[in-house]
């Protein structure tokens, strides 16, 4: 291990065009590229003296450490107390988080440099040229002490380099010595290595079609297509078998039972409702209130697509709901989610009905290169008066506005996902195979081969959403659900989940590592709910 990791400290001072940045300026463009960001501005590029950048060992061997051993502890209290464990583990994870950002600065490139913004692309020059075939060790020199599963992430990341490089033939051949590797049917860095690897091709492909004007062509990419009953099954397989989504039902059912303590009639706005999984555990709830059932009404935001089946299984939930005493209403409107669809009007608001909002794993994908269109959406929500906003997301920076960064946050990310399934179900299974390829692998080819409009997947972290939440209005209101959650969690015989509360979001995790947020907010100018 320490001789690999001396070579991937070597590695990683090499003169690359797309590492170098003003050492004396760094600093100010990450602050005012976060400024710019947050205000619907264009990041710019440093174009002053450049130096190479120096990363001290400790912090590459924390990063390449990180993909083995997963083994973050995190507060479960929601005190925010921790031991000197954790205290550890927090060094271990800022350490991270600053080689991720040594990653993003030298993604911020001079003007010789390839950077792919929205669907723009600069030219650059090969990276085969610049050195970049150093970078990593043959497999031979690979099978010398230096652990195999890290040589693959490395030659990920070396991929990932000459892609952004747009060197198609340097990466094509890393290609296919990760795919002497990886494997979907491996252990979990073989697979997730695989996945990203096809991302990676995927990308590959769309800047084969560059367009004269730089730009990225629309084109079909050589993947095969994947039937929304297949999505949908693997979806609910994950449900079935992860903690991952019944976390964030659970937490936004808790939070919506509390706020609607004494409130005789209900209206939930579901964004981007594609299957009623989330709704028989809150009907069962509400129905043994203390103070007797409410009237409920739900109306589900959705596509063409799902239209069909989300018909049958609403027909049977007013039935079960009507079984226990709850009168229960179901409408669908299938029209993208707009500012102009969310009106009183087209939403058929009610007098005397609490309003509740809610959005599980949907809100992200408001977030485009620019933040008006998430802005737009959030003000309409808020012009509606919600007594409450329920938000489910994944935990997790895909939308940095470079790619090499983007690349490197969400293969980190993934592998903690894929960990744990390694945890919880054999290598051959058939659900965790659906699971990976289904649902996760289209997830990380969307966030590594997209850009622009085509790309959906914009997963952002808990503080992001609460800057943007906090300037469209809304406060967090603490979630009271840390033991309904732990319990919960009990249920899958896996030690390592973890939870933790932060700023009044829940986060759930995998051995630390945070990969989901639940939360709830409440109008600036309203009285707390409970």
């Amino acid at each position: 291990m320490e001789g690999f990791n001396g070579w991937l400290y070597e590695s990683f001072n090499h003169d690359f065009a797309i590492r170098r940045f003003c050492s004396a300026r760094v600093e100010l463009e990450q602050g005012e590229l976060g400024d710019a960001m947050n205000n619907d501005i264009e990041p710019f590029c440093p174009d002053d003296e450049i130096s190479t950048p120096h990363l001290a060992a400790s912090e590459v061997d924390d990063f390449v450490d990180s993909f083995i051993n997963m083994d973050y502890d995190v507060d479960d209290d929601g005190d925010g107390d921790g031991d000197d464990k954790d205290d550890r583990n927090s060094k271990k994870q800022q350490n991270f988080h600053h080689f991720h950002d040594k990653i993003e600065a030298f993604s911020i490139v001079n003007d010789d440099s390839l950077m792919i913004e929205g669907d723009e692309l600069e030219m650059s020059s090969s990276c085969e040229d610049l050195g970049a075939n150093e970078m990593v060790p043959s497999i031979e020199e690979a099978s010398h002490g230096v652990d195999q599963g890290l040589h693959l992430v490395h030659l990920l990341l070396a991929c990932a380099e000459a892609v952004g490089c747009r060197d198609i033939h340097l990466a094509t051949s890393m290609l296919s010595q990760i795919g002497a590797s990886a494997t979907p049917l491996g252990d979990s860095l073989q697979r997730v290595s695989y996945c990203f690897a096809t991302g990676l091709k995927s990308r590959l492909s769309l800047l084969q079609n560059v367009n004269g004007n730089g730009n990225i062509a629309n084109c079909a990419i050589d993947v095969p297509m994947i039937a929304r009953e297949e999505k949908m099954e693997a979806f609910q397989l994950l449900y079935q078998t992860t903690p991952y989504i019944a976390f964030g039902f659970m937490a936004a059912n808790e939070a919506i039972c509390q706020a609607a303590q004494g409130k005789g009639s209900l209206h939930i706005i579901d964004l981007g409702m594609k299957h009623t999984l989330q709704w028989p555990s809150l009907i069962r709830a509400l129905a043994s209130r203390p103070e007797g059932p409410p009237t409920l009404r739900i109306t589900a935001l959705t596509s063409d697509e799902d239209l069909v089946e989300l018909e049958a299984s609403m027909k049977s939930l007013v039935e079960d709901a009507s079984s226990l005493g709850i009168a229960m209403e179901l409408h669908m409107i299938s029209e993208p989610v707009t500012p102009s669809l969310l009106t009183r009007e087209n939403l058929n608001l009610r007098e005397g009905e609490s309003l509740y909002i809610n959005s599980v794993m949907h809100l992200h994908k408001y977030v485009k290169e620019s933040r008006g269109s998430l802005k737009a959406i959030l003000q309409a929500i808020k012009k509606l008066g919600p007594a409450l906003l329920t938000m489910v997301e994944q935990d997790a920076n895909h939308n940095g506005p470079f790619f090499l960064g983007r690349f490197l946050e969400s293969l980190h990310y993934y592998s903690a996902i894929f960990d744990s399934l390694e945890a919880s179900l054999p290598r051959h299974s058939p659900q965790r195979m659906k699971i990976e390829r289904l649902h996760f692998s289209e997830e990380i080819r969307n966030i590594v081969a997209y850009e622009g409009t085509d790309r959906m997947e914009r997963h952002e972290r808990a503080d992001q959403w609460r800057r943007q939440l906090g300037r469209a209005g809304f406060q967090v209101m603490g979630l009271k659900c840390l033991s309904q959650a732990r319990m919960m969690l009990s249920v899958y015989g896996c030690d390592g989940y973890t939870l933790g509360s932060e700023k009044g979001c829940l986060l759930l995790g995998w051995k630390g590592r945070p990969l989901m947020l639940a939360s709830a907010w409440q109008l600036h100018n309203a009285s707390s709910a409970y």
